[in-house]
């Protein structure tokens, strides 16, 4: 492909590769002639020598970089909704440029740690390869693309929050924030609980976005998953990417700066594990998809322990390990009930490879073994009386469900099985919530 800068778009991207350019050598004169000194206050400056006026020209430059970004992303988001690179290049590029901007400022307030002076020199890697690459594809377009004609911003607005998968991500905000009071005995600050909630919210519904986009064919074969905005065409898999990708980058970011690094690690983890270990993977290749994918979403209420405490006790890992078994009969339930679904799809899921009655056989067993792990808790003293009743009555609920599964069938059994082991997790993080707190 032959390179040219004869489209806007072309340009436009190359002016902003040469601004950022010189935006990153004034920054190192300043920060080699510590020009700073001489040219204080906060964003615009009055150099008092010579060397100061390097910190304002570096100021002024970085609110014109900031407006050529703008241009790149608002052409890119109006003109090339359709183009599986540029699109997410740009959001990319766009979000690094902004991150990198915002661990400098904050590694200054917070005495340069050194997760954020590595994440700052990472970013600043990352932004220089997006960009090189953004500026390369940009020129080797032929022609500008048109603003399309689609939908209305309410739709849109509404799609975009669809392709976050809402409800999951509610429900692996309460185990965040069971983790997050567990781990402090307390309820937690405001600051501390808005960021890691934010942060974790980020994260989940990035991660929901890319999922989709992955399963965007496969989802066109569901019944259950035909009408997500991928799959009926109301975004372009373009968008649905760079949507997932914006997201996750952001929800590193919030992590990293506001709560803190181990935190962020084990969110990114959570991440990488459900977008490429568990839907890349796993999802089409074993029956045994649910089970090791589990883990995925058994990460939230690591994270708000972490947030809370800056570690992992057993404490942590058996609420991990409460997930992880509360996944499969939550799931296999719901495989029951759409068991042509996942058939047509080619989902390896249990009741399609093994039958119905392995399946509601696997249901009780690992329901019996879910329970069991609840009272881990208070068996290692780390609860009270209060979780212990109610996780022994939660458990009994959850059990003659399965019970039911299993000795009668039926789908009306199995989506019975299905709601209430959603209620019955929330629940579950709600006692050791007030636990934590008597």
């Amino acid at each position: 492909m032959k390179y040219s800068l004869q489209t806007k778009f072309a340009k436009l991207t190359f002016g902003l590769f040469l601004s950022i350019l010189l935006l990153t050598i004034l920054g190192n004169i300043v920060a080699n002639t510590n020009a700073s000194s001489f040219c204080v206050g906060y964003v615009f400056c009055l150099p008092t020598q010579p060397v100061g006026y390097f910190k304002l020209a570096h100021v002024l430059l970085a609110g014109i970089s900031s407006v050529v970004l703008w241009l790149v992303w608002r052409k890119a988001w109006r003109e090339q909704k359709h183009h599986k690179i540029l699109l997410p290049l740009t959001s990319v590029t766009t979000v690094l440029f902004l991150g990198q901007s915002f661990v400098g400022m904050i590694q200054v307030i917070r005495g340069f740690p050194l997760h954020l002076t590595v994440l700052h020199t990472l970013s600043a890697i990352a932004l220089w390869i997006s960009l090189t690459c953004l500026v390369y594809f940009a020129g080797t377009l032929q022609e500008d693309g048109k603003p399309e004609m689609g939908a209305g911003f309410k739709q849109r607005a509404k799609d975009f929050f669809i392709l976050s998968k809402p409800l999951i991500v509610a429900l692996l905000l309460v185990t965040t924030y069971g983790g997050l009071v567990m781990g402090g005995k307390a309820f937690p600050s405001a600051s501390l609980t808005f960021w890691t909630l934010f942060g974790g919210t980020l994260a989940a519904a990035g991660a929901s976005a890319l999922n989709q986009y992955i399963d965007r064919d496969l989802d066109k074969n569901m019944q259950r998953t035909a009408k997500r905005p991928l799959a009926d065409g109301r975004l372009t898999p373009a968008e649905g990417l760079s949507y997932g990708l914006i997201l996750c980058l952001l929800s590193y970011y919030v992590m990293a700066g506001y709560v803190n690094f181990l935190a962020a690690l084990l969110s990114l983890t959570g991440i990488f594990y459900y977008v490429i270990f568990y839907s890349v993977w796993l999802k089409k290749k074993t029956v045994q998809n649910i089970v090791i994918g589990g883990g995925a979403g058994a990460i939230p209420p690591m994270v708000g322990w972490a947030a809370a405490t800056g570690n992992l006790s057993l404490a942590a890992w058996i609420l991990f390990a409460i997930i992880f078994m509360w996944t499969p009969p939550h799931f296999w339930a719901l495989a029951i009930v759409r068991i042509k679904d996942y058939s047509r799809a080619g989902v390896p899921m249990l009741p399609v490879i093994e039958g119905e009655e392995k399946t509601r056989k696997q249901i009780l067993i690992y329901t019996v073994e879910l329970i069991a792990v609840t009272l881990l808790l208070p068996a290692f003293n780390l609860t009270g009386v209060f979780y212990l009743i109610s996780a022994v009555v939660l458990g009994a609920f959850l059990l003659y469900a399965a019970w039911k599964v299993f000795q009668f069938g039926g789908n009306k059994n199995a989506w019975t099985m299905y709601r209430w082991s959603s209620m019955y997790l929330a629940f579950i993080f709600l006692a050791l919530m007030i636990d934590a707190v008597l």
